[in-house]
């Protein structure tokens, strides 16, 4: 029993953690503007330019931290603060999705690999909660049994895709802070704050692979036992 309730609990106390430092660190690093007073846009712009990627539109859109490069449409997408912004946090984030188009443009394999699971992500997502209910409610029977299992598969792709999109996010990052001091766009005494808001912005996917990771494992744990009980 306390295995199941760790598996609960653990995940959602990190994942809360997570967000709640990723609101903190943008909240304090959204108030500091940086020196060079380069807009969310123009910097991704600058990073993108440097890369030699082009063809990329950059767009704003409304939100708080929707901020995304969508490679299908092959647009970058800026969230209204962060796009007209200059705060550290800002250019960070910015930066970060710039970096999301580099890796486009290279072909990193990590980022081609969670294209290709994202059409199979969507299904799973769709259909995880469903299959898991109804095979709960019906576990004692043989139909429940197989549900369980098709929601284990579920996860089990959701689980991956949270995997792959970990080096994903990891490597976005990377490139944004090397080129936001490289290009100038940020003095390295002002790294602090981007450091502080990239940083907390990757632990969030940490958090949702443990989530998912923790979610599948719940279910391969019920599955043993109803096995075990026949």
């Amino acid at each position: 029993m306390m295995i199941y309730i760790a598996l609960l609990i653990i995940p959602f106390l990190f994942g809360f953690y997570a967000q709640m430092r990723v609101s903190s660190a943008y909240n304090k690093n959204v108030r500091i503007p940086s020196r060079g007073r380069i807009t969310g846009r123009e910097a991704a712009a600058a990073v993108m330019q440097s890369a030699g990627v082009q063809g990329v539109e950059i767009v704003e859109i409304p939100g708080h931290l929707t901020d995304h490069y969508d490679p299908s449409k092959r647009r970058l997408a800026l969230s209204s603060e962060n796009y007209h912004g200059y705060s550290l946090a800002a250019l960070g984030v910015s930066a970060h999705e710039a970096g999301h188009a580099i890796q486009h443009k290279v072909g990193y394999s990590m980022m081609t690999l969670r294209q290709t699971l994202v059409p199979a992500t969507q299904i799973a997502a769709g259909a995880s909660n469903f299959l898991i209910l109804a095979g709960v409610l019906l576990i004692s029977t043989a139909i429940g049994g197989k549900m369980l299992v098709l929601g284990a598969v579920a996860l089990g792709v959701i689980c991956l895709f949270q995997l792959v999109t970990l080096p994903v996010e990891f490597d976005a990052t990377r490139r944004a802070k090397l080129q936001l001091v490289n290009l100038g766009i940020v003095e390295p005494s002002e790294m602090k704050g981007v450091h502080e808001t990239l940083d907390a912005a990757a632990l969030t996917y940490v958090a949702a692979f443990v989530a998912s990771l923790g979610s599948l494992l719940h279910i391969l744990l019920i599955l043993s036992g109803s096995r075990r009980d026949d």
